[in-house]
């Protein structure tokens, strides 16, 4: 995780990601009410939050999969608040919901092709199978014949593939047994490390901790407080009231 000057550093320099104002509705809810953060290159950052607080709907109005939304969303300097999903990903952005989008009728090895590449750069299947070793040994198998945390290895490797370098990961490590998470945390920590950039939904704040930079509490479709990794011991109790712990 970023030192603190490192992370002072970049937190002044020209974010990676920098939202303002967003909101999003499904149909006529009217669900974000103007979210604001910035995401440096290289960061871990989590989106923590109540259910239901705008989380999740935070991650697909920045993807564009979501049906209305206004504001701005500026990625390496390209507003795409205008653009549609495929055009965003092609910026090199990817998505892995929470439900993991794995296909039933497809093996392990047909997920795992099925996105196409976006851009240079994305991980070979050597390299993913270096990452997840479980996915190589299972290629022939159905896509949902896999467990849990089988799949959720799987939609991070399909995304690597594609070149995309900054990543929206939704409740990665939700259901998923302790050792199961320990290696996603691990993977997390090593893609970081890689340079990747990645904006994280988690509900187990202390999973959190061991991967991110910053934490963004988000109540009511709004971001209310930034709290950096290293000062989250003496902001505990606020965190408490937060999440209702």
């Amino acid at each position: 995780m970023l030192t603190e000057a490192a992370r002072v550093s970049a937190q002044t320099a020209a974010p990676l990601l920098q939202v303002r104002g967003l909101e999003a509705w499904y149909g006529e809810s009217h669900v974000l009410h103007g979210i604001d953060l910035d995401v440096a290159s290289g960061e871990v950052v989590t989106l923590l939050g109540r259910n239901g607080a705008g989380k999740t709907t935070t991650l697909k109005s920045i993807m564009g999969v979501i049906g209305k939304r206004k504001g701005s969303v500026v990625l390496e300097g390209t507003e795409t608040i205008g653009l549609p999903s495929r055009a965003i990903a092609r910026l090199g952005i990817g998505y892995v919901p929470e439900e993991r989008g794995i296909y039933s009728s497809l093996s392990v090895e047909e997920n795992l092709m099925l996105p196409p590449r976006v851009r240079p750069g994305g991980l070979s299947l050597e390299q993913i199978f270096t990452l997840f070793p479980n996915i190589k040994e299972r290629l022939r198998s159905q896509g949902t014949k896999l467990s849990g945390g089988e799949q959720q290895m799987l939609a991070i490797g399909r995304i690597l593939r594609t070149g995309a370098h900054f990543l929206l990961l939704d409740e990665p490590t939700e259901g998923l047994a302790p050792v199961i998470i320990d290696q996603i945390g691990a993977t997390i920590r090593k893609l970081k490390q890689d340079g990747y950039t990645i904006i994280l939904v988690e509900q187990n704040f202390r999973f959190a901790a061991t991967v991110a930079d910053r934490h963004y509490v988000v109540e009511q479709g709004k971001v209310i407080d930034m709290i950096p990794n290293d000062q989250l011991d003496a902001n505990i109790d606020k965190l408490h009231g937060y999440l209702g712990v």
